[in-house]
């Protein structure tokens, strides 16, 4: 006969753990610095310099602020060093530099974007950065396309920076924030205001929501609408470079899951040889056949203009080979030195649009061997974050991560970036270097470790296994 009792064995129902309300500030506030470095020069166009300044130096300070505040455990042997030594190098070339002031507001935005990119990876888990980063990339995908559409829709017109209507056609379209494309099959620019640079954050939105969907993250649907989205604006910026970069990224991301197929000691090995092959006699037809492909692609076969302002920095920067010129990224084209010095489309041009060239000229041959170091340090982490099992003790069947490819990724878009663009070097590509190789460093393995814990950021259990 059952017996009843007012003693069950089993405990009382309870409701499941939540994160703390202050912890999803933490998060939000995340979000709105990466935010700010993928929405690059939207600030600029849409409210100017000066308040993009002010908001750009008090974030920096509310972040190192929180960083105080919170305290996560770090372990400071483990610093990306070399990112460190190319911003004390950045800092010394103030010494002797040809352009002060432009060294000096341009090293503030270098030392803001580093401890920005040093905050986000020490106070969230691999989980929670890219989550972090996924939402940072919708509202940038979604305010591009309603901003291209409201353009379309009620301005039906080119619009230029600070909600300016021209009054009559300009000089040259590069002006423009935005040239009414949308309907007319031509290229958007998005809140950017620069095809260039929203091709790159597409094809990064792809990636990273793919990596979400592939990690089993909730709401599957709207992730794939989000997929296509972000695919659908990569198109209509048709930038060539972001279509190398996909090119890249496609071949890295079929080599990394070959090679985690690999079960016996040197079957990697012919991998390896076949990825460089691949991506050596790649590269040579491509420098090859560079003129058929631009052309394929609508674009002159000297990159638009690029073969000629990398021959006007290369003149410039052999004249101090050793240290450079000093430093400025971007370049303040209200600066003496650079006013008028390569104008191109009728503006002065603000970049080298090749970032070895740009930190050869402005910290010469140390700094290339800086910048060299770094992206060599922080390709060889990421590679192996991605292609190795997570392993810490004598278990070897624990399962790959796809969140553990977003690194490797990302510098493959950097590196083709860097090519043609000097982004890598600021705003979005300089934060993500950053960030990922601290990220690595500290937690080499997802869920597990001091970092990823995170004793001093209170967070419920439930969540920590969210993807």
């Amino acid at each position: 006969m059952a017996v009843h009792t007012k003693h069950p064995a089993s405990a009382p129902p309870a409701a499941p753990a939540r994160e703390k309300t202050g912890h999803l500030m933490l998060r939000a506030w995340c979000v709105f610095v990466v935010f700010t470095a993928l929405s690059g020069t939207a600030w600029i166009n849409a409210i100017g310099e000066l308040p993009t300044a002010i908001i750009t130096i008090a974030g920096g300070l509310l972040s190192i602020g929180l960083w105080f505040a919170v305290r996560p455990p770090v372990q400071w042997r483990r610093l990306p060093w070399f990112t460190i030594a190319y911003v004390a190098w950045a800092a010394l070339s103030i010494i002797w530099s040809h352009w002060r002031e432009a060294t000096a507001v341009t090293l503030l935005l270098l030392v803001i974007t580093t401890l920005q990119g040093l905050f986000i990876g020490s106070v969230l888990t691999w989980r929670e950065l890219v989550r972090t980063i996924a939402s940072a990339l919708k509202w940038v995908m979604a305010l591009s396309l309603v901003f291209e559409l409201w353009v379309s829709v009620f301005i039906r017109g080119p619009l230029l920076p600070g909600f300016v209507i021209p009054s009559e056609p300009a000089d040259d379209p590069i002006v423009y924030w935005s040239r009414d494309n949308l309907f007319d099959g031509g290229r958007i620019q998005g809140i950017m205001g620069n095809a260039n640079l929203l091709g790159p954050v597409a094809l990064l939105a792809v990636i990273v929501f793919s990596i979400r969907l592939a990690a089993g993250a909730p709401r599957r649907t709207l992730l794939g609408v989000w997929i296509a989205l972000s695919a659908y604006l990569f198109y209509r910026a048709s930038s060539a470079t972001a279509y190398v970069a996909a090119l890249a990224v496609a071949i890295v991301l079929v080599t990394v899951l070959l090679m985690r197929r690999a079960r016996r000691p040197g079957e990697r090995t012919r991998y390896y040889i076949a990825y460089a092959v691949i991506g050596l006699g790649g590269a040579l037809t491509f420098w090859l056949l560079r003129g058929q492909i631009f052309t394929a692609l609508g674009r002159s076969a000297d990159l638009t203009g690029r073969e000629a302002i990398w021959e006007k920095v290369l003149a410039r920067a052999v004249e101090h080979p050793l240290i450079g010129w000093g430093f400025s990224t971007p370049w303040v084209t209200g600066d003496p030195a650079f006013d008028g010095w390569i104008i191109d489309h009728g503006q002065t041009v603000m970049q080298a649009h090749n970032m070895w060239l740009d930190v050869f000229l402005q910290l010469g041959l140390v700094g290339v061997f800086l910048m060299g170091m770094l992206y060599l340090a922080f390709i060889w982490r990421s590679w192996f974050f991605a292609v190795d099992r997570p392993r810490w003790d004598l278990r070897d069947d624990r399962p790959y991560s796809p969140l553990t490819l977003l690194p490797t990724l990302v510098a493959a878009i950097l590196l083709v970036q860097g090519l043609a663009e000097s982004g890598p070097l600021l705003l979005w590509g300089w934060l993500f270097v950053v960030m990922l190789a601290f990220k690595i460093k500290q937690s080499p393995h997802i869920g597990e470790g001091a970092s990823e814990m995170r004793i001093a950021i209170e967070r419920g259990e439930l969540t920590a296994r969210l993807p």
